[in-house]
């Protein structure tokens, strides 16, 4: 029998765990036709790409990487978790768990959510747990790699399905980049809000960390809510897209698993 949520059992406790709960909500996605698994096998791309930078001395600290790393997709897991135990994620996991259970919503969207609350939201949070203690500076470096690695990955991504599906090519060309035209949905923009959430979260007494964790949370849950309903004109072209999509779950999950080895990648990471 299918199982009714994906088969995330605990927080991860290294990055190899990290890449085998990973497994498991892809595999888990396959077999029940879930677009959950669209996020999570974009994400497990990021994951090992990650792994092969810190295995490559490609990070100031490749120690303190990996529990950076670690802490960063423990708050996605946890997510997860929480929805299998019905305990409340955060508002913004909650809205893009909700639309991957919705038709509508494109490729582009569902991934998109999952990195606006990975990123505007828990990428700042893991940023300042990561260090607690110490210096917030002395992470900047990898944390803008970490976010070129996230950058990369989309770009090589969507290209990937324009390729595939003619239908989101041509509205690229008529209406540019549906990615950028989400809310203009950019990873130096995204990258600057979760350094100022860390920054903030940082100089916040871990008393008042809630509060501060529940207002950010508000502010990224209003931008789910524009890249889920963009507006009359990109709300007609994705309902558009949509129908031209490849309609297999299954199939869609391969071919963002398949961008992992296709495009070429450097020796190095880019910092941005």
């Amino acid at each position: 029998m299918a199982r009714e949520h994906p088969p995330v059992e605990a927080p991860a406790n290294s990055i190899d765990e990290v890449v085998a709960a990973l497994d498991d909500v892809i595999g888990w996605a396959r077999d029940n036709d879930a677009r959950l698994g669209y996020f999570a096998a974009l994400y497990q791309k990021v994951t090992l790409q990650v792994r092969e930078g810190i295995a490559r001395g490609d990070f100031d600290d490749g120690e303190r990487m990996e529990r950076f790393d670690v802490i960063f997709a423990n708050r996605y897991l946890q997510a997860l978790i929480d929805v299998r135990d019905s305990v409340a994620p955060s508002h913004v996991w909650r809205f893009a768990f909700d639309a991957a259970d919705a038709y509508w919503p494109i490729v582009l969207q569902h991934l998109l959510l999952g990195m606006n609350a990975h990123i505007n939201l828990d990428l700042g949070i893991a940023a300042a747990q990561t260090m607690r203690g110490e210096h917030l500076d002395d992470l900047r470096g990898d944390f803008n790699r970490i976010n070129a690695v996230l950058a990369a990955l989309v770009d090589s991504v969507q290209e990937e399905l324009a390729e595939v599906w003619m239908t989101l090519r041509l509205f690229n060309r008529f209406l540019g980049d549906i990615n950028d035209e989400l809310i203009n949905f950019k990873m130096e923009r995204a990258r600057d809000e979760a350094w100022g959430a860390a920054t903030r979260l940082a100089a916040t007494p871990e008393a008042g960390w809630p509060a501060a964790i529940a207002a950010q949370d508000d502010k990224v849950l209003a931008v789910a809510r524009m890249v889920r309903n963009p507006g009359l004109l990109l709300g007609t072209a994705t309902h558009i897209v949509r129908l031209g999509e490849v309609q297999d779950v299954g199939r869609v999950i391969d071919i963002l698993n398949r961008a992992w080895n296709e495009p070429a990648r450097s020796d190095r990471m880019p910092v941005r």
